[in-house]
């Protein structure tokens, strides 16, 4: 067998480029994370500040995302913000957590079993997100999208998160919703009590807050060895949402996220509903 004469060069070369990288895509990375850094819609001369490059610069980079479907403009206010692939790839990057597909395949069965909408939240960076929505046999007065941030203070599923995670966790999130619910905003006692009343109950029920019509009914479930729970919700149109129907539909609820728990390797019991 013959020696190729240039592999050493060629290995020395490609050492080279994987130390030095590409440039532009770096840069690129660069606009990508002043837009996330910025939490919602960005200017122009906005994103071109947070990056630390020319604003012409930033523009043409802009432009190549948009076309990757990464980046969106509003044609209303000239704003940018992350593009339907860049929401695939969070979705997907959340979804490929084993945790969330162990948790995944029972929602199904929850569905069947109450016959009610069904959905999947995990902890993101700015709070609860929704990886997960599996519809059920009653329709829902409005289209819920995989990938929205839900509230802690207005959604079961953010009163979960409220109950369960650390409170140095959720207070910065915690007080940008008290501070645009102004007068209305709940005291600290009122959080407290809460806190108290999901974790007493095993479960968090809501009605009409984030949605109109339409009542939720959350609960945790621990992945073994893990103090941040993922959190199934069943959603439930509010005009049939009587005493019987929410109390089957937690049950089966307790009953699915025992049953992840097993999966996942932990000990978990069903809470009981108080009477």
């Amino acid at each position: 067998m013959t020696d190729n004469p240039d592999s050493d060069s060629i290995d020395a070369s490609e050492r080279t480029g994987a130390r030095q990288g590409i440039q532009s895509v770096e840069l690129a990375m660069g606009v990508i994370e002043a837009l996330e850094r910025g939490l919602g819609p960005m200017s122009l001369t906005q994103i071109a500040n947070a990056s630390g490059m020319a604003a012409s610069k930033v523009h043409r980079y802009l432009v190549s995302l948009g076309r990757a479907g990464l980046i969106v403009q509003s044609g209303r206010s000239g704003l940018y913000d992350f593009g339907p692939a860049m929401r695939r790839l969070g979705i997907e990057s959340l979804r490929r957590m084993d945790d969330v597909s162990v948790a995944s395949e029972h929602l199904p069965t929850l569905r069947d079993r109450t016959g009610h909408s069904v959905n999947l939240a995990a902890w993101g960076d700015h709070g609860p997100v929704l990886v997960r929505w599996d519809y059920g046999a009653h329709a829902l007065p409005i289209t819920i999208r995989v990938g929205s941030t839900m509230p802690l203070l207005t959604s079961a599923i953010g009163h979960v998160y409220l109950a369960h995670l650390p409170e140095t966790m959720v207070a910065p999130f915690l007080h940008d919703e008290l501070e645009s619910m102004g007068a209305t905003a709940p005291d600290e006692d009122e959080v407290a009590a809460l806190r108290s009343h999901v974790r007493q109950n095993g479960v968090a029920t809501i009605s009409g807050e984030v949605i109109p019509g339409v009542m939720s009914i959350a609960a945790p479930v621990f992945p073994a060895g893990q103090s941040i729970p993922l959190v199934v919700a069943v959603a439930i149109p509010a005009k049939i949402g009587s005493a019987e129907v929410v109390a089957a539909a937690t049950e089966e609820l307790l009953r699915a996220t025992q049953a992840i728990s097993e999966d996942f390797g932990s000990s978990g019991t069903v809470v009981e509903r108080p009477a």
